[in-house]
């Protein structure tokens, strides 16, 4: 079966700048006199990875073990240093729900926005609009502005819109914690069902009853480096046994 996902050795490095200028003037002048150091930060260092068509891929990690490069990178919001990154088909990012959102247009106004964003026209979007907001349970509040949403609804609309399409790969990012126990329940719904359409998804949590319910395999990373990948319940064994010990 062809990947849907597939990352050859792929690396990818932030530059930092150390300085200790206290101005923008004198780092200006730092900067002309060649004063300014900096530091190369890999924070994906040497991933290897496929992903199959209706497969749900795991990932764990302590903060900045390189988790949501990773999404990003295969989101395509961020190109690779170094490596080979092939992704088939339509993605559907679910990272950092509702960041493309515009708080002072409304509900109905940020319905069309988001969802061209992420590939598809204005019309189609505009067709969306009441199931969208339906199934987000905003119905009331579509033509209120952003502003006046609490994160809880804010979060559940940009899932909404996220999920209302059928994309080739889902990248999800600790989604299954949006809104409360009911809507929790219904959007692993959603997802289940996505997955048995034959989506692929990259699911990065810390919750690692979520991984191990829906993974069929896990990837744990350290420092930007695959420590470990294969059986969910193997790897996050592994995982948790090492937290233990340090």
């Amino acid at each position: 079966m062809t990947p849907a996902v597939s990352l050859s050795n792929v690396s990818l490095a932030y530059s930092l700048t150390r300085n200790r200028a206290g101005t923008l003037k004198e780092y200006a002048i730092d900067v002309m006199r060649r004063r300014v150091e900096k530091e190369v930060l890999w924070a994906l260092d040497d991933v290897t990875l496929e992903l199959h068509p209706g497969e749900v891929l795991g990932v764990i990690g302590a903060n900045g073990a390189g988790k949501s490069t990773l999404m990003k990178v295969v989101a395509r919001v961020l190109p690779p240093t170094k490596g080979r990154v092939v992704v088939r088909g339509v993605v559907a990012p679910m990272i950092e729900l509702g960041a493309g959102f515009n708080m002072e247009m409304t509900a109905y106004e940020n319905i069309v926005l988001y969802g061209t964003l992420l590939g598809r026209t204005p019309s189609e979007m505009r067709d969306q609009v009441g199931k969208i907001a339906e199934w987000a349970e905003l119905t009331e509040f579509v033509d209120v502005p952003l502003r006046s949403y609490s994160s809880g609804m804010l979060a559940r609309l940009g899932f909404a819109v996220a999920t209302d399409t059928d994309p080739h790969v889902l990248v999800v990012d600790e989604v299954l914690s949006v809104g409360d126990a009911s809507f929790q329940e219904k959007s692993k719904k959603r997802i289940l069902d996505l997955i048995e359409s034959g989506t692929a998804v990259l699911f990065v949590s810390h919750a690692m009853g979520a991984v191990l319910e829906l993974a069929d395999r896990v990837l744990w990373l350290d420092h930007g480096r695959s420590v470990m990948m294969g059986d969910s319940e193997e790897v996050i064994s592994s995982y948790t046994e090492g937290l233990s010990t340090n």
